[in-house]
């Protein structure tokens, strides 16, 4: 299980913020018509794991019809996991989506063919959400989303409540070279939300240190020849990855700063962010 999930996010996530590096959302309907009625508030389906955190602050919940099965896995969640049993989830096939009758789907970049032709066939409107590579394409999808559910106040207000979080997590001093650093060897490089998310909680993304692209694959070898002043584990160690495992790290430990970076402040965007410049502004201090 846990493997599945984490699979599909190292996966996803590098494909994704590659393919639509320029762009916050794919050009979609901007609100539930046609099988709405009038007055009435959409019914939606998210079946992308990050626009389940934004609509659980967003929604009404009588509103949300279904989120995705990820948002139900402790060890993929990107929101606390009592709240997303509260919700039906699916998978996101065409079956599933067409079952719980919603008015809208809010998806990520990739949508089966069949499920967008159904929906088409149903007249349920779409909406797709790419992968934000800055806090500024972030707080465009929250209102993306906020407007196609009719909520765009508590759009608003998510997007006051994030910049307010970022500027808060901000530091003097020189920045500290970092690098965050996930099983695989995986490394999110300049030009995603992480490297955005450092710079501005007083650290320098090393990833350009060592020739890696936006989002690129780091060998053991390079990083213990030269390694950061900090170095940010994504995943648990030992368990999935002989990487993260690898007891090069704990020699390691009289040279650099090593400190977790849990799996789900990388993943998405939106009030994910929050809790990662939190998160980020701790360690700062801890240095």
């Amino acid at each position: 299980m846990r493997a599945t999930a984490i699979a599909w996010v190292r996966a996803a996530v590098p494909a994704m913020a590659l393919a639509l590096a320029s762009a916050g959302c794919t050009a979609a309907p901007p609100t539930a018509a046609g099988r709405q009625s009038a007055g009435a508030s959409p019914r939606v389906v998210s079946i992308n794991p990050c626009v389940d955190a934004v609509l659980m602050q967003v929604a009404d919940p009588r509103q949300i019809a279904g989120i995705s099965h990820y948002s139900q896995d402790p060890r993929a969640t990107s929101i606390p996991i009592a709240l997303a049993r509260r919700f039906t989830a699916t998978s996101g096939t065409a079956e599933e989506v067409v079952a719980l009758d919603p008015d809208l789907v809010i998806a990520g970049a990739h949508v089966e063919p069949s499920t967008i032709a159904a929906l088409r066939r149903l007249d349920i409107a779409l909406v797709q959400i790419g992968v934000p590579a800055t806090v500024a394409e972030s707080d465009a999808q929250i209102r993306t989303i906020a407007a196609a559910i009719g909520r765009p106040e508590r759009g608003e207000a998510l997007v006051r409540r994030i910049d307010a979080a970022v500027r808060a997590a901000r530091t003097g001093g020189p920045a500290v070279p970092a690098l965050i650093w996930q099983g695989g060897g995986l490394v999110p490089g300049t030009g995603t939300l992480a490297d955005e998310l450092l710079r501005s909680t007083g650290f320098a993304n090393q990833s350009a240190r060592y020739g890696l692209k936006q989002w690129d694959v780091l060998p053991l070898e390079p990083l213990v020849a030269r390694p950061p002043r900090l170095l940010l584990s994504v995943g648990a160690r030992g368990q999935d990855d002989r990487m993260l495992g690898h007891p090069v790290l704990d020699g390691l430990r009289d040279r650099i700063a090593v400190r977790p970076y849990p799996d789900r402040l990388l993943n998405c965007g939106g009030p994910t962010i929050i809790d990662a410049v939190g998160h980020l502004a701790r360690v700062r201090r801890s240095l």
